[in-house]
């Protein structure tokens, strides 16, 4: 399971199966909805334009496989669809007369028909560049209408000129309150805003520091009433996005107020920081592992790391570092929850009907039979909530730090269009080992200790430091 844009190609599902979209209600059968919607089985060829006939076949694909597809109200998939294309029409100066909603009945056939003649009625008096945006942010709209953090449609994916594997793009820096945080669910972040990471490009420049406080950005509060506003989102630009962004910074330490100007590019992270697990020992016998994701074979290079550490040596326990986690394969989240205990149910994947599937430990694995810690923050997510999860309702170890991200409503199946983009959603929602909601509410941990901005700028880490005193309790 994955978050956000940036979680895609992490997924390590299996293919899905093959689901086939419903005839049109057409008298004659578009290509597009008379096409197979199913998982892709090799490398597909260049994304060509997106039409209606795309869209048919998107909106019948989510009605026929997605997890609440055949209770939910068709209608506003629709209507979010639509309000989309009027937006960018004015936002083009080119309304038509004939952009008007039609009226929608509930049946899911007589809708698109009527909506379908709605669309080619508008999109045919536009010129052809903007009728090829009208389709792209009518599908999104539609895709967004599920209002679901692993429904996403992936398409037009460009990297910057000169990128090499591993670089980073945008202004350099992590904040407290993260990019897939903001759009997957923005409810969670609290005040203040902070950066807590220099990357390197922009921000290297321009000199800033984990601690400062973000006052304002591009001139907007960041918080208002302690809720988060859209203006974060402005931290975490995404390629070919250029547009500079302005931040009015307060640095605690000293009282300085000052503003400055980051332009977003292209910038050489540092190596150590993209390995997916790093590993040493502190304390003289407490294991330190910090996964970055749940990557194939992520679990088994923790374990190798775990019994390294043990090589000569009794140890005492482990502390698994899982913030910053953006998740992964649901397999090695239940593999590396198996390390530490057998026989249990980790999840439980469930159709809206309530029909569920159990996740359960692989019992083949090792036990290493130490003591856990885990360490979360808002930025564990998606197969991180997973194991957070199974860790605290299993009692198989504690959690320190914060509440998790809440963005886990269960595994996502990519599923291929016919212009070679790619939809993925759920078709099964995930539930914890009690069977409790997780997605949009997260994990709490069993002690919260929270980073602070003074913590960043004395890089100080109170949550790895309270794990350690309860080990060595």
């Amino acid at each position: 399971m994955t978050i956000i844009r940036i979680a895609a190609a992490g997924l390590a599902i299996a293919a899905a199966a093959a689901c086939t979209a419903p005839t049109p209600p057409r008298g004659q059968a578009s290509t597009a909805a008379g096409t197979v919607c199913a998982a892709p089985r090799e490398v597909p060829g260049a994304e060509t334009t997106t039409t209606i006939d795309v869209i048919e076949q998107a909106y019948f694909c989510i009605l026929g496989n997605y997890y609440s597809g055949a209770t939910l109200d068709a209608r506003s998939l629709l209507s979010a669809g639509f309000a989309a294309l009027t937006q960018e029409l004015n936002r083009n100066g080119r309304d038509v007369p004939e952009a008007g909603m039609p009226a929608l009945t509930g049946d899911r056939k007589t809708d698109w028909t009527a909506f379908e003649a709605a669309y080619r009625k508008t999109t045919d008096q536009v010129p052809d560049r903007l009728r090829d945006k009208l389709a792209v942010v009518t599908l999104e709209a539609i895709v967004a209408g599920l209002g679901d953090n692993h429904a996403r449609w992936t398409h037009d994916v460009k990297r910057p000129p000169d990128y090499y594997d591993g670089d980073g793009y945008g202004l350099g820096f992590l904040a407290n309150v993260n990019g897939p945080q903001v759009e997957g669910n923005p409810g969670i972040a609290l005040p203040p805003l902070f950066v807590t990471t220099v990357q390197g490009g922009a921000a290297e420049a321009a000199r800033l520091r984990p601690g400062d406080i973000i006052e304002s950005v591009n001139g907007s509060a960041p918080f208002i009433d302690g809720k988060a506003t859209p203006a974060i989102a402005a931290l975490y630009p995404g390629y070919p996005e250029a547009r500079p962004v302005q931040l009015r910074l307060l640095r605690q330490s000293t009282g300085r107020r000052w503003s400055v100007t980051l332009k977003p590019g292209l910038y050489q992270r540092d190596l150590a920081a993209l390995q997916v697990v790093t590993s040493k020992l502190l304390d003289d016998d407490i294991a330190y592992v910090r996964l970055r994701g749940f990557a194939p074979d992520s679990a088994n290079r923790a374990f190798k790391a775990i019994s390294r550490l043990r090589t000569g040596r009794p140890l005492s326990g482990v502390v698994l570092d899982l913030r910053g986690n953006g998740g992964g394969s649901p397999v090695e989240a239940t593999r590396l929850v198996s390390a530490f205990g057998h026989g249990k149910v980790t999840a439980y994947q469930c159709t809206v009907d309530g029909k569920c599937e159990t996740s359960r430990t692989d019992d083949t694995v090792e036990l290493f039979n130490l003591p856990l810690m885990v360490l979360t923050d808002r930025s564990c997510a998606s197969a991180c909530e997973h194991f957070s999860s199974a860790v605290k309702d299993l009692r198989l170890g504690r959690l320190v730090g914060t509440r998790t991200a809440g963005v886990i409503s269960g595994p996502s199946q990519p599923y291929l269009l016919s212009n070679n983009t790619s939809l993925s959603f759920p078709a099964k929602h995930h539930l914890g080992p009690n069977r409790e909601v997780i997605d949009r509410i997260g994990v709490p941990p069993d002690h919260h200790v929270p980073l602070t901005p003074q913590d960043a700028a004395d890089g100080r880490d109170p949550a790895l430091a309270k794990a350690l005193t309860l080990l060595n309790k």
